[in-house]
């Protein structure tokens, strides 16, 4: 189960290690907090398109079923209303009723309800910086890390069967030592970087501790196809598509995750997220209704 906090994060975030899973018949579910309502136009191609201003919920909706298919992921909404990224020194106060200033405990309850039904035995989030300081990606990790460790405590959240996830990962994302390499790579090449900023800007954020290094090239066609289908935020001339397929399959043919929580033995570095529960569960995969 990879937890998300928009429609859209699924697929920049550990989407190729999902349709390995997939490929290798694990079911996979990722959960949307948020249906992204306030996210701006991102894909100038797009920008003052009267049906997506029109109704811009209803267009992500869409988005994030054709992303879903692409990646063969079954999907949920938790339903809770996006908190667009506040700007400005002093920043704003949030919207009122907006996801991150729910009831952390609140909206917990919700994804207990999911993973009680779906059983997940690994489940993904953002750490707890949000991955970058957007209050859903934020409210994400609070919610899911607090999902992981209630969903099996019927006193903390009562209704449903228990149910215990067995390994809790962050998403390893935008590591420095990942765009470091594509940013050489276009530079080398005689192209101008999109990444010098990025690196610029986080020169002196500290890098995430890596645990696992999955392999999944074979399905970065599969991610890209997820992430174009997201058209209001992904340009498809933006940097994600500045180095081409083929080449971050040479570069760097692996996505990154790091080990939270763990209820069964492993030893890292880990190549495979089910690393320790395979022995658990049995077989080969997991049995339907685990996911990663």
């Amino acid at each position: 189960m990879a937890v998300h906090a928009h429609p859209d994060d699924e697929s920049s975030k550990g989407a190729a290690t999902s349709a390995k899973y997939v490929a290798e018949g694990v079911e996979v579910m990722v959960v949307s907090c948020t249906g992204g309502e306030r996210g701006d136009i991102l894909n100038p191609n797009l920008a003052g398109d009267p049906h997506v201003l029109r109704d811009m919920a209803e267009v992500r909706r869409h988005e994030m079923a054709a992303a879903a298919q692409a990646l063969g992921v079954r999907h949920r909404w938790l339903g809770f209303v996006d908190s667009g990224l506040p700007e400005g020194d002093p920043l704003p106060p949030l919207p009122p009723g907006c996801f991150g200033l729910e009831d952390v405990e609140t909206a917990a309850a919700a994804l207990v309800r999911v993973v009680r039904e779906f059983r997940p035995h690994v489940m993904t989030t953002y750490d707890e910086n949000g991955g970058y300081p957007h209050p859903d990606h934020v409210m994400c990790h609070k919610v899911s890390v607090a999902a992981f460790e209630g969903a099996a405590d019927l006193e903390r959240f009562p209704g449903g069967e228990p149910w215990q996830p067995l390994k809790l990962y962050y998403n390893g994302g935008f590591s420095r030592e990942r765009i470091e390499v594509f940013h050489r790579a276009i530079v080398e090449s005689g192209g101008e970087s999109p990444f010098a900023e990025w690196l610029e800007q986080r020169s002196d954020r500290p890098e995430r501790r890596i645990d696992a290094r999955i392999r999944c090239a074979e399905h970065f066609e599969a991610r890209d196809r997820a992430l174009l289908a997201h058209a209001t935020q992904i340009d498809p001339g933006g940097f994600f598509f500045r180095v081409p397929r083929q080449q971050q399959a040479e570069l760097w043919p692996t996505e990154e995750f790091e080990l939270a929580r763990s209820a069964v033995g492993t030893a890292t570095p880990e190549d495979d997220l089910f690393a320790g529960v395979r022995a658990v569960v049995g077989g080969t995969a997991p049995a339907p209704g685990s996911a990663a």
